[in-house]
């Protein structure tokens, strides 16, 4: 299998030293679960695509600290892209930015979500106990960050999971399309160095709670084998 990653972000100073890339996380993640998988990066902020699609099995779009629906000239040509890619049906894969870009192009409302910031580790109730790992799961705890949102679900989605905090959380279109809105490729370490930039912003109680709350783990690695399910099951129409 070959998977085309698009990676929406450009990571700097420590964060880059200890963890390279949005892209590179995500490698690790995958390889971690036992993924076989071929990767190709590409840089979406530096103009960076494919070009073609035709030999990935699956395109993954990433986080970004953008919005989007911003107008910046590289969000934009990202969404032509992705709007071409439904159209083709080729599987995808959007986590964070890269599923509420998604949403967009599948017609659903984004925005910023008017409860504010999603940080920290979050717990989401899971509608697919049919899906491959998932039997008997009624919960997920996943590392998130996140002040945009899903608002609504696009036509022809299944929900996958929601909280009360971020009702579309994570969401499937038939065989081709998989979006969910909290980071599998966080690690603790990443995400607190997130709480400690956002430290004077969210206060000194709402920060050592959501700090302490690392503590309980997440399930990143569960949602990673669910998402090698997804790819390596019946190739979509593209």
């Amino acid at each position: 299998m070959k998977l085309c990653i698009l990676d929406n972000d450009i990571l700097e100073g420590e964060l880059a030293e200890k963890y390279t890339s949005f892209g590179a996380m995500f490698i690790r993640l995958f390889d971690s679960v036992g993924a076989h998988w071929t990767y190709d990066v590409f840089t979406t902020q530096l103009g960076q695509y494919p070009a073609s699609y035709d030999s990935y099995d699956a395109v993954l779009l990433t986080g970004s600290e953008s919005d989007s629906f911003s107008d910046a000239a590289w969000v934009v040509e990202l969404r032509r892209q992705v709007s071409l890619l439904l159209t083709a049906r080729k599987k995808m894969i959007g986590v964070c930015f890269g599923h509420q870009l998604i949403g967009l192009c599948l017609g659903a409302p984004v925005s910023r979500a008017p409860q504010g910031w999603g940080s920290g580790r979050m717990v989401y109730n899971w509608h697919r106990p049919d899906l491959p790992y998932c039997a008997d799961r009624t919960q997920f705890a996943l590392l998130a960050s996140h002040q945009d949102q899903v608002l609504a679900l696009p036509a022809g989605a299944t929900l996958l999971a929601s909280s009360g905090f971020c009702p579309v959380a994570a969401f499937t279109v038939g065989e081709d399309v998989l979006c969910v809105q909290a980071h599998p490729e966080f690690d603790t370490g990443f995400s607190q160095h997130l709480l400690d930039e956002q430290r004077r912003r969210m206060g000194e109680e709402t920060y050592a709670a959501l700090s302490n709350g690392l503590q309980a783990g997440h399930e990143g690695q569960h949602i990673a084998r669910l998402v090698v399910a997804f790819v390596e099951s019946t190739t979509s129409k593209a």
